[in-house]
């Protein structure tokens, strides 16, 4: 492919990509200088590795732009609490039990609960940032070319692999305060409690809820990326599909 298509490729696909973070053109005319300066007449002729890096360069940098959108859009309020997608429901201990609590008048307790958590989760989220864009950064050539050539989710899967031992290691002690902190904790006690009185159940909740908040906010995070991969590579942008398509193609 003529590497300087590739290049124009890469740079007008990842500016109308990223949206609102490069909007400007002034800022994509900038870039569209440094590739002529990069790129002179004759580059054509430039052997294939040179041809791939400038790919995988775009693949990064159009990962990234995806990632931080994921992550933005989770770590904000209602950001998991208002996405069905990816909302923390009530651990299926007190699930069991939901019927019995709404019989006995837990049913606000309840509510109020399954909110807290997810408030923790999105108070958490913003910490992924960095983690995911390292892994992003870090990524080999080999692994660039299995996510260009992979299923919608082959960079999530990549994602899921390098970095979910480090996100659950710095979101545990997050999620743990911010649950004390927006009161899931003396909910949940609460809520144990009260349905260890209840006839029939009689027994305490047993949830680790730091442990299943943290694991439910991973889930979330990896959804969302998934979603954002799937825009990358289908580009609802009308007028740059087919670019992208020449990108992921490589």
């Amino acid at each position: 492919m003529n590497l300087k298509l590739v290049s124009l490729t890469l740079i007008i696909s990842i500016s109308l990509l990223s949206g609102h973070a490069r909007a400007d053109w002034g800022a994509m005319l900038d870039d569209l200088k440094e590739a002529g300066k990069t790129f002179m007449p004759g580059a054509e002729t430039a052997d294939s590795t040179l041809d791939t890096g400038t790919i995988i360069s775009g693949l990064k940098e159009a990962l990234s732009v995806g990632s931080k959108r994921a992550i933005d859009t989770i770590g904000q309020t209602d950001g998991f609490l208002a996405n069905p997608k990816i909302r923390i429901p009530l651990p299926p201990q007190v699930e069991q039990v939901g019927g019995l609590m709404r019989q006995f008048g837990m049913s606000g307790l309840a509510d109020e609960f399954e909110t807290s958590m997810n408030r923790a989760a999105e108070d958490a989220a913003p910490e992924a940032t960095n983690i995911v864009i390292n892994a992003i950064k870090n990524m080999s050539i080999e692994d660039a070319k299995q996510i260009l050539n992979g299923p919608d989710n082959a960079a999530t899967e990549y994602f899921k692999t390098k970095t979910s031992d480090q996100l659950s290691t710095l979101f545990r002690p997050t999620i743990e305060n911010s649950l004390d902190q927006v009161g899931s904790t003396r909910y949940y006690n609460q809520l144990s409690d009260q349905v260890s009185d209840v006839p029939v159940v009689g027994q305490n909740l047993n949830v680790d809820l730091p442990d299943y908040v943290t694991e439910q906010a991973l889930n979330g995070l990896f959804t969302m990326l998934a979603i954002e991969e799937k825009k990358i590579r289908e580009n609802p942008a009308a007028r740059s599909t087919e670019l992208l398509k020449k990108v992921f193609s490589q």
